[in-house]
């Protein structure tokens, strides 16, 4: 049996989902391989009045994205972690950036795909997970620090400044030099990039490093970030 047939009936769900929302901008959120607060996550998208979401879950939604209809939908958001991949999704990635599809990560969708070395690329950076190296990257919970806008003049951190938040910190994380950041802080646990931006082919990414838990969820400016930032990727360029 092709392994796509069992997925064909939520495939139509969703386009008629998106048909019926075409005055919003239309995106797909991604979960899966991490456990998260599901409840006030998806309260948090629930309360962007100007986005339609279509939850989708891994391991089907690697699939998912390379049989739902490309112009159905405006961006993905990552909020996965995933430890595999199969050659033909990687493919369904590469094909959307072509296509220009805008792709937001949120926080441990970065240490997805620890294997595939082409993911690193497309986020534009990665948590080391392996031990005892000194590329190992590091944890914590139950942080609070200052987020400090690196770029306030881009779209995606537009009208905000410097905030306060209490989230996991990653530390000793890979950001490729070739993104632009948009976020930083000085917290000695953390990582001083945490946030950032930069294009693959057409698509433009972000990637977010905040968003643990309700506590960034429901935090005022994280939530205008993530807005902001699906906003900026969705956007016809």
């Amino acid at each position: 049996m092709n392994r796509i047939q069992p997925i064909l009936l939520s495939i139509l769900l969703i386009v008629c989902s998106f048909t019926s929302s075409a005055k919003k901008l239309n995106i797909l959120v991604i979960t899966g391989g991490h456990n998260f607060d599901e409840k006030p996550f998806f309260e948090m998208f629930n309360s962007f009045e100007n986005i339609n979401y279509i939850s989708l879950l891994q391991p089907q939604a690697n699939a998912q994205l390379g049989t739902i209809d490309p112009k159905t939908f405006d961006a993905v958001v990552f909020y996965d972690m995933p430890k595999t991949i199969a050659e033909q999704d990687k493919a369904n990635y590469y094909k959307l950036l072509k296509l220009g599809k805008g792709m937001v990560f949120l926080h441990h969708s970065q240490c997805s795909y620890q294997d595939w070395q082409g993911y690193k690329t497309i986020v534009g950076g990665k948590y080391h997970e392996e031990q005892n190296s000194p590329q190992s990257s590091t944890y914590q919970h139950d942080v609070t620090f200052t987020v400090n806008i690196a770029n306030p003049h881009h779209p995606v951190t537009r009208g905000l400044k410097d905030f306060e938040i209490l989230d996991e910190v990653y530390g000793n994380t890979e950001v490729l030099p070739s993104v632009t950041p948009l976020l930083t802080t000085d917290h000695p646990q953390s990582s001083k990039i945490i946030g950032w931006v930069h294009q693959i082919e057409k698509s433009r990414i972000v990637y977010i490093q905040p968003g643990h838990d309700k506590n960034s969820y429901f935090n005022p400016n994280y939530q205008k970030l993530v807005r902001q930032a699906i906003e900026y990727v969705a956007a016809k360029k």
